[in-house]
């Protein structure tokens, strides 16, 4: 029997129940923080000296692309291409580390949740690159919930940018540790969901007090891959 025969999906109370808390929470959220959005929107476009919005393809719920929508952060930079992003990344602005640190920035994604396009709780929604490489199997159960602002993988690497800072190549400690980890976390947290822990999960976020993943664990098995290898260390995302 094919793993994919035994995957566990959401239950239609359990969809019903997670998108009408979406729904009403966001609403809210966005009359709360309304105010804010838009003070950090004129900021960062003085800032940036570009739309202080920042949008970019990812991947939704059965694999479709959507516009997710954050306050801009960064300046351009052209000799820097990569897709990850460092602490110490040069691309982003003093008052964008503000934004990036207080979560201000994430604030946009009220809308993504309001249309229906993300969830509260979830995975984070992949760049059209990272959700190609998931295996089939891996693919049909990530893809089977809307993508989220939180969620248990976003908690363990909250400090992600310092922990890809550690390490000699950041991309490919992304592509072969964080990801693979992160794809683990999200499979159980669906295959075991209950509404109860997305309220856990927002409650940790919102207060931070969850214990982040420690860096010395987590970077940990870098050691391997920094062994003779060279790599630039001007990354981002």
């Amino acid at each position: 029997m094919r793993e994919t025969d035994n995957i566990h999906y959401l239950s239609f109370f359990d969809r019903f129940l997670k998108r009408t808390f979406d729904i009403f929470f966001s609403a809210i959220g966005l009359i709360l923080t309304g105010w804010i959005i838009i003070i950090a929107f004129i900021l960062a476009s003085i800032d940036t000296g570009r739309s202080g919005f920042f949008t970019q393809e990812r991947v939704g719920r059965n694999g479709k692309i959507f516009k997710v929508i954050k306050i801009r952060t960064m300046r351009e930079i052209p000799a820097i291409k990569t897709v990850v992003t460092t602490r110490k990344d040069p691309r982003i602005t003093p008052l964008g580390r503000f934004f990036r640190r207080t979560k201000i920035d994430e604030l946009p994604q009220l809308i993504n949740v309001l249309l229906g396009q993300m969830s509260f709780v979830g995975p984070r929604p992949d760049v059209p690159g990272f959700a190609d490489a998931l295996k089939e199997e891996d693919r049909k159960i990530i893809l089977s919930v809307r993508p989220g602002i939180t969620g248990p993988a976003t908690l363990k690497y909250r400090d992600e940018e310092e922990i890809l800072a550690q390490v000699e190549q950041p991309e490919k400690y992304n592509r072969e540790v964080i990801f693979p980890d992160k794809v683990r976390i999200n499979k159980a947290y669906i295959q075991n969901y209950r509404f109860v822990d997305d309220l856990k999960y927002i409650f940790l976020t919102v207060f931070g007090v969850a214990e982040p993943g420690r860096l010395g664990d987590v970077v940990e098995p870098a050691k391997n891959l920094n062994q003779g290898v060279g790599g630039t260390k001007n990354v981002g995302f």
